[in-house]
């Protein structure tokens, strides 16, 4: 479909009789009601003329009175579970500043204890130490999907490397990296009382 001359014209006066871009499409047939607001739009066509239909009536203009100051704008009101748990303060509400996220540790320093770490049990830290011994210390590019993708060590550093053991089936991780990184939900749920 194109847009001819007719076509336009036929568009023009019935957007100008105020009929919805809907009705001119079903009346110009071929396109749709998108295809007519954007012809509209393009045309500036998109205030309605004066001959339209006006959406609102208008008012009747009103004896001229005095002019009555502003009103301050009013402040919404809390609703009354929020405004019975607050004590009303006239005072400019301040909040403490708050580190947005953590510290960033340059490289080369040592990491924090992690939180995790502590949680584990000491035979599984025992087996991981063995494990480690034994393991591969492979790097970054030598990783498959088959070897241990265990890190140790500080990756800004030289000496950082992966287990490179045998994964289990289903893990990433060897079967003594799975023992500390995949826990029980019981013993999660323990630690927590």
């Amino acid at each position: 479909m194109s847009w001819t001359d007719e076509r336009v014209e036929t568009l023009k006066k019935m957007w100008g009789e105020g009929q919805s871009a809907s009705q001119i499409a079903k009346e110009l047939g071929g396109v749709t009601r998108n295809a007519v607001i954007g012809k509209v739009h393009r045309l500036g066509l998109s205030n309605r003329s004066a001959g339209a239909p006006a959406a609102k009536p208008e008012a009747k203009a009103k004896p001229a009175t005095p002019a009555a100051p502003p009103k301050p704008e009013a402040k919404p009101r809390p609703s009354p579970k929020t405004e019975a748990a607050r004590p009303v303060s006239t005072e400019p509400e301040t909040r403490p500043a708050v580190p947005l996220r953590k510290q960033i540790i340059p490289a080369g320093q040592p990491l924090p204890p992690q939180p995790s770490a502590n949680e584990i049990s000491p035979e599984a830290l025992a087996k991981v130490n063995e494990v480690e011994k034994k393991s591969k210390k492979i790097s970054l590019m030598e990783l498959t999907e088959r070897t241990c993708k265990w890190p140790v060590g500080d990756p800004a550093t030289e000496d950082f490397w992966f287990c490179g053991l045998p994964v289990q089936a289903g893990k990433p991780y060897c079967e003594a990296h799975v023992g500390v990184a995949f826990q029980p939900m019981s013993s999660r749920r323990d630690r927590k009382r």
